[in-house]
């Protein structure tokens, strides 16, 4: 590998100040502080390095070159059937670089990419770092009020977008800094030359199945097809923006615990320690160019992104994508002919699996590692699957603002244990502490708020100091939110989450954006959102309504929501009350409201 270090390039944007490492919200008592730390290492597999070299690429950019070249004629995607090789996303990636460059994109600029899983997405996503731009990912499902937020927020001035999206661009274009939209369909590269396959498939997604809604952007953006930047970009090519670990290389949007979406800022060093991190902790259990990974999970969400995209790309895998994992029979289409020796999914997505006859029937004794992560996994469903495969899920954890990884269990695929319900030990060169309400550190087998710190930690959140310094405590340490416990040995246990936060299906709901739009509804007076636990979501959003106007319904005001709202953050149930439980002050108790609801579902089974 080559560790060349690169020239530092001139940093656009952000400006230092937002940039800077945030100040700490408050001091912690050092007397408080257990001698606990490190305590995991006993319990890492062998081999498993306690501390690693997280400065050993100069770049993301400098890491995609390395893997490209020493795996150029290994294939590093397939979609739809069609393969892409390493040494092909280079060239497209590179191509796409320079067209973004000679189309003005400035180092430091953001770059939105609006993409499922298909081969476009690794090209975008390439191509903008080695423009020296910071990826904004967008969840392609988003309605025109989500994307114009994160557009607006992030101040992206170009995005590419799949055209079955461009209807929901032009409803949200308005008040965006948006110049530059690249346009692309499904079949643009599931072939070279004339290309027949991929004309055909995007024939029918345009004019039989409908799914292209008619659009007009404005004519203030300059508007060009993928296929054409490429050409161009091939053409005239340009030499990629020398990067630094410190510079911004994604706004990954998230939540955190409670709020609407922020971006959290990812550099070049905090994803790259993660990557190597993970690579460290496989070591000995994966092959180079042997591995096929199956990915499901959208590759803009951060658990997938750096996962499958990025720390398999480190071992020269094979990557299948799936467009679109709630259609499983055209997953098990796809799957008919592919094997696969590693899978990463959330609990609902294995519970799918599992309910598939199909996929209950394959053959799995190629399969090495199938990793769980982005919500608790289910005791029920683990057992389920290692029945059918006769693998466990390897369960991990982590979160945005940590590039994700924070704690893994041992990948040792020749003695996997059965699932215990522990997300593992902290990763290489990460510190993990629980924190009591009065600040002060919790001992061994003490619960508390789960924090930590190491190279893969966020700089901050994008253009929110206040918000940054609410979750850094101290000295680095980043607050998670969430509830938790370490045993003896270094194993973490999480208990719950601190805030109000409602996980389904692995994507965090948060209530204040749900509420902020059923109070626009002009028949609601108040309203409260909560998460109930559901077996198959992890949790689904239930919102309680005061009504002004008499005359409202349950299914009206889903469907307002659903105009609104992704579809999984629209409530699933609604409850009609005279008055809502408020503490002394007025303020909403959704805490009473979930306890409410949890109470008669236990109440409904022990009967």
């Amino acid at each position: 590998m080559s560790d060349t270090p690169q020239q530092p390039r001139h940093e656009t944007a952000p400006p230092p100040a937002q940039a800077a490492t945030p100040p700490p919200a408050q001091a912690l008592a050092d007397a408080a502080a257990p001698n606990t730390d490190g305590i995991w290492y006993a319990s890492y597999p062998p081999g498993v390095p306690h501390e690693v070299d997280v400065t050993h690429y100069a770049s993301l950019v400098q890491f995609f070159d390395d893997c490209t070249s020493r795996f150029r004629e290994c294939v590093a995607y397939v979609s739809a059937g069609s393969p892409m090789t390493y040494g092909a996303l280079a060239s497209k990636a590179t191509a796409f670089g320079s067209w973004l460059q000679g189309a003005g994109v400035k180092p430091g600029e953001r770059v939105a990419i609006m993409l499922p899983n298909t081969l476009q997405y690794p090209v975008a996503l390439f191509g903008a770092l080695k423009a020296g731009a910071v990826v904004v990912n967008v969840n392609p499902l988003y309605t025109p009020r989500e994307l114009a937020h994160q557009l607006k927020d992030s101040g992206a001035q170009t995005i590419v977008v799949f055209e079955s999206f461009a209807k929901t661009l032009e409803d949200a274009l308005p008040g965006t800094r948006i110049e530059r939209v690249v346009l692309t369909q499904l079949g643009d590269l599931l072939g070279e030359g004339f290309n027949l396959k991929g004309r055909f498939i995007n024939f029918m997604l345009r004019h039989v199945k409908k799914l292209v809604p008619a659009y007009r952007l404005p004519a203030s953006v300059r508007v060009v097809r993928l296929l054409d930047a490429l050409s161009q970009g091939a053409r005239e090519p340009r030499a990629p923006i020398g990067a630094t670990l410190d510079d911004l290389a994604f706004l990954q949007y998230t939540g955190g615990t409670t709020g609407v979406a922020k971006g959290a800022m990812l550099t070049h060093g905090t994803i790259l320690a993660n990557v190597i991190q993970a690579k460290g902790w496989i070591a000995g259990q994966l092959e180079s160019k042997a591995e096929t990974i199956l990915t499901p999970l959208p590759l803009y969400h951060i658990y997938s992104l750096a996962v499958n995209a990025l720390i398999f790309m480190a071992i020269g895998a094979r990557n299948i994508l799936i467009a679109n994992p709630r259609d499983m029979p055209r997953v098990m289409k796809i799957l008919r002919h592919e094997t696969f020796t590693c899978m990463s999914a959330v609990n609902t997505l294995y519970n799918a699996f599992l309910e598939n006859e199909a996929f209950r029937q394959r053959d799995f004794s190629g399969l090495k590692l199938a990793m769980g992560g982005g919500m608790a996994t289910q005791k029920a469903i683990a057992e389920r699957f290692k029945a059918v495969t006769g693998k466990p899920i390897v369960e991990g954890y982590g979160l945005t603002e940590c590039s994700p990884i924070v704690a893994m269990n041992p990948v040792d695929i020749a003695h996997l244990q059965d699932f215990e319900g522990s997300i593992g030990l902290p990763a290489p060169s990460t510190q993990v502490r629980f924190r009591r309400d009065d600040g002060t550190w919790a001992n061994i087998g003490e619960p508390g708020e789960l924090c930590v710190k190491g190279p893969q930690v966020m700089k901050g959140y994008w253009m929110r100091p206040d918000e940054t310094a609410r979750v850094f405590v101290g000295d680095g340490w980043l607050a998670t939110g969430d509830i938790g416990v370490m045993d003896a040995r270094g194993y973490i246990r999480l208990i719950d989450r601190k805030k109000d936060m409602i996980l389904v299906s692995g994507f965090n709901v948060y209530p204040n954006e749900i509420e902020d739009v059923i109070a626009r509804h002009p028949g609601v007076r108040e309203v409260a959102a909560v998460g109930v636990p559901d077996p198959v979501q992890g949790e689904r959003v239930k919102v309680f309504v005061v009504r002004r106007d008499p005359a409202l319904t349950e299914d009206a005001l889903i469907q307002f929501c659903r105009q609104q709202l992704t579809g999984y953050k629209v409530p699933r149930l609604v409850e009609f009350r005279e008055t809502l439980p408020q503490s002394n002050i007025g303020k909403i108790l959704r805490r009473a409201l979930r306890d409410e609801e949890i109470a008669k579902m236990s109440q409904a089974s022990a009967a």
